[in-house]
């Protein structure tokens, strides 16, 4: 199926805060949509489809958010999908315009959360991971008094531990880096440094994983303007845009609940397969990566997904650790904004916060955290259960 250029012609974003911080959803998600028009050089009138990213809020959140930017009656549809909500928004903006359905989508995602861990929030009805969390049981040695997405994660953690002898100092690590990159970052809600002795000695949260190695509840918003190559070459805006190359979004595969293994049921399968077809669509290899924000909700994912990306070879991802492949002078940057878990979690934002950071990358506009000579991006947003969307960009020609 034949498919126009999709390029990213504008992006904004508000910085992150804390919980009881942030001003309204609808507020920030507005500011953020206006944000990204402004960068994009055009108005709310030019935009033909929007779509919102929400995980907490009622049914219209996305109109009540961009009613605030201006009421022109166009189509505008919620998206909710976990934790890759916010991509999932950009996965859909991106097919309108690829597939000729509009020249202009705005894609915007916003989150007001409340303090602590994430928790069930409908008891009266079935969980949305009741295959993945009936597996888990059969798994794992099951902890009501550990946080369910501490407990997954950091059993995964353990499991690549006891498959390639992963250090726990290794994971740590991967928090050093994220605060020594957020320290560069505005928009970051932690950008003091930590060293590795304060990782390690905080808080023991499960395995492997400690308080500072856990992502935060976190407020905030971000958006993209998407357009046609077409229009943004009519409308002179291609000095500026950024080339969708590829873009693949999966859900959980058999094998997420086969081989008992929590690798899978954190989404390794879905991540391993939405990187296979997005390389495969691009004609670009992993080795050919300059910087990826990817989706490091506990520091244990962020190791997994090196390895599922193809960043580092499987049982790899200690070594490119500890040989800094993963931070400024190795061989790829990875969550120059400091990711999740220095940058914050907003849920429904997190997809579009990764697009806006890697989009001021390739523009050479990213100042103190600037990857230098950036061309080629990739980004990894990851819901359980469940849904995985990988995307690459390249600086427009």
């Amino acid at each position: 199926m034949s498919q126009n250029a999709a390029w990213v012609a504008g992006v904004g974003m508000v910085p992150f805060k804390k919980p009881g911080a942030s001003e309204p959803y609808d507020a920030m998600g507005a500011e953020a949509a206006r944000l990204a028009l402004k960068d994009a050089g055009l108005d709310y009138t030019d935009v033909q489809q929007a779509y919102a990213g929400f995980v907490y809020g009622d049914s219209t959140s996305g109109q009540q958010a961009l009613y605030k930017v201006g009421l022109t009656g166009i189509p505008i549809v919620n998206v909710n999908n976990a934790c890759a909500t916010g991509s999932t928004a950009l996965f859909l903006a991106r097919q309108a315009v690829a597939h000729g359905v509009c020249d202009v989508a705005l894609a915007v995602g916003f989150e007001q959360m409340n303090p602590g861990a994430l928790g069930v929030t409908a008891t009266d009805r079935p969980s949305i991971m009741g295959q993945q969390l009936a597996y888990a049981h059969e798994t794992i040695e099951w902890n009501d008094q550990v946080p369910m997405a501490a407990l997954l994660f950091g059993s995964a953690g353990q499991e690549h531990q006891h498959k390639y002898g992963t250090s726990n100092e290794a994971f740590g690590r991967i928090s050093v880096k994220a605060r020594d990159h957020a320290s560069r970052n505005p928009h970051a809600i932690f950008r003091d440094k930590l060293t590795l002795e304060e990782v390690m000695s905080s808080k023991q949260i499960y395995g492997p994983l400690t308080r500072y190695q856990c992502c935060p509840p976190t407020c905030g918003a971000a958006a993209a303007v998407i357009v046609s190559e077409a229009y943004a070459r009519r409308k002179g805006l291609s000095s500026r845009a950024v080339e969708i190359v590829a873009q693949a979004m999966t859900t959980d595969p058999l094998e997420s609940i086969q081989g008992h293994s929590m690798m899978r049921v954190v989404g390794f399968e879905m991540a391993r397969n939405a990187a296979a077809q997005t390389y495969e669509q691009a004609g670009i290899g992993p080795q050919e990566v300059d910087v990826c924000e990817l989706h490091d909700c506990f520091t244990t994912n962020e190791l997994l997904t090196y390895e599922a990306l193809g960043l580092a070879p499987e049982g790899g991802g200690e070594k490119f650790i500890m040989d800094g492949n993963n931070t400024y002078g190795g061989r790829v940057v990875t969550n120059p904004s400091g990711g999740l878990l220095s940058k914050g979690h907003p849920l429904g934002a997190t997809g579009l916060a990764q697009c806006a950071e890697l989009t001021w990358q390739l523009r050479g506009q990213a100042e103190a955290r600037q990857v230098e000579g950036a061309r080629i991006a990739l980004q990894h947003n990851l819901g359980l259960g469940g849904a995985c969307v990988v995307t690459m960009y390249r600086k427009a020609a």
